[in-house]
C-alpha cells in the first residue's frame, strides 16, 4: 500500500497526520497552525492556535482574548511527534509566515498568502527550500505586475496635492489588516486620519511593538481643527455610506491589487485606483516558486488553474488544488 503524504488535501484543509496538525483550516479542528490573522486562513472555534506572536496578538483582537495560543517565532523550530515546523517571514501582513514541514528527511512547505516585494513596512517573503511548495495564485496571471512601492507612494501623494488645491479631502480605502498599516506607515507625511475599525486596530498592534504610526481618529471637528485637507484611511465596505458622506468634499482613491484590472475603479466608485496589493505578483510567484527549489507545486485560490498550467507547460510538476480561501485582500 502506497504510503499517505505527509501533507494531506482533506475537506477541513490541510492535515499533517503524524503530528496530528492542520493548517490554515477552514474547519474547526483541535490543533491548527495559522499562517496569518486573515479570516479565510484564520476561523473562530480552532482547539489550539499555533502562530507566530503578532498573528496571535491579531486573532486575539479579531477572534477573542479567550482562545488558547501557542506562539512560535520566525525560525524557531517545533517539533511534534518527530515531525519539525519552523515559521518564516511571509511578507504578506505583519506576523504572516510560511510554515516549514519536515518529517523523515521530507519537507514540505504551505505559503498561505504571501508577498515578494518590499514594502519597507512588513518582513519580505522568504521561502524555505523544500520537495513539496503549496502557494497560493490570488494574482497568478501576467498582467499583474506591481510597480515599485515608493512610485505609488508618489502616486497617492500627487492625487492628495491635487485634491488639497480643490478643497477637498482624499479617502483612500485599505483593508483593515494590512493595506492600512502599510498606507498609515508610507503616507505619515501627510495629514493622515483613520477610520475607527483601523485606528482599533492600529492601537491594538502598537501594544504589541508593531511600529504603525499614530494617527488620529477621523472625525469631522478632529479633521476640521486641522486646517487643511485630509488623508483619511479606510476600510473598503465605508464606500456610500453615512459616515464617508460627512466629510464631503472628497476624492475616492481604493489601494489594492485589483485596480490594475480595467473596469474595478468604475465598479466601486472610486475617483483614483492605485495597484497596491499584499499579495505577491506574477513575477513574485515565479519567484517564489523558484526559491523552493520543489519537484512538486500545488496551486491554491486565485488564478490556480492557469497558474498551475503555465508552470507545466515550464517543466514543473504542478496541479491545482482546491481550498475554501477566498481570491480576495481579506
Amino acid at each position: 500500500m502506497k504510503p499517505l503524504p505527509l501533507i494531506q488535501f482533506t475537506e477541513k484543509g490541510f492535515y499533517c497526520a503524524p503530528a496530528d496538525v492542520y493548517i490554515d483550516p477552514w474547519k474547526a479542528v483541535p490543533n491548527a497552525m495559522i499562517t496569518h490573522a486573515h479570516a479565510d486562513h484564520a476561523r473562530s472555534g480552532m482547539g489550539l492556535y499555533i502562530s507566530h506572536p503578532l498573528t496571535i496578538a491579531i486573532l486575539q483582537h479579531r477572534i477573542s482574548k479567550k482562545i488558547q495560543a501557542q506562539t512560535v517565532e520566525y525560525g524557531e523550530v517545533l517539533e511534534k511527534n518527530g515531525v519539525k515546523f519552523s515559521f518564516h517571514p511571509a511578507g504578506h501582513v505583519m506576523g504572516s509566515a510560511m510554515i516549514r514541514v519536515e518529517y523523515q528527511g521530507e519537507i514540505w512547505v504551505l505559503s498561505g498568502d504571501y508577498k515578494m516585494q518590499d514594502d519597507g513596512f512588513t518582513p519580505i517573503g522568504d521561502v524555505p527550500k523544500c520537495h513539496h511548495f503549496i502557494t497560493e495564485s490570488t494574482f497568478g496571471l501576467p498582467i499583474f505586475d506591481w510597480q515599485p512601492q515608493q512610485q505609488i507612494v508618489d502616486d497617492i501623494t500627487k492625487w492628495h496635492e491635487f485634491n488639497t488645491s480643490t478643497g477637498q479631502h482624499s479617502v483612500i480605502l485599505g483593508y483593515s489588516l494590512g493595506k492600512a498599516q502599510r498606507l498609515a506607515y508610507q503616507l505619515r507625511h501627510l495629514n493622515v486620519f483613520e477610520h475607527p475599525v483601523i485606528h482599533a486596530m492600529h492601537t491594538h498592534m502598537r501594544l504589541f511593538g508593531i511600529p504603525v504610526p499614530e494617527h488620529p481618529l477621523a472625525t469631522k471637528e478632529a479633521i476640521k481643527a486641522s486646517g487643511q485637507p485630509a488623508m483619511i484611511i479606510a476600510p473598503p465596505g465605508v464606500s456610500g455610506t453615512d459616515w464617508l458622506n460627512q466629510f464631503e468634499p472628497y476624492s475616492l482613491g481604493n489601494a489594492s491589487g485589483w485596480m490594475a484590472l480595467r473596469g474595478n475603479r468604475r465598479r466601486i466608485n472610486a475617483d483614483r485606483g492605485f495597484a497596491m496589493s499584499d499579495h505577491a505578483d506574477w513575477k513574485g510567484l515565479l519567484e517564489a516558486v523558484k526559491q523552493s527549489e520543489a519537484e512538486h507545486i500545488y496551486v491554491t485560490h486565485g488564478y490556480s488553474d492557469t497558474f498551475a498550467k503555465y508552470l507545466r507547460e515550464k517543466g514543473w510538476d504542478a496541479r491545482e488544488v482546491k481550498t475554501a480561501y477566498a481570491a480576495e485582500e481579506d
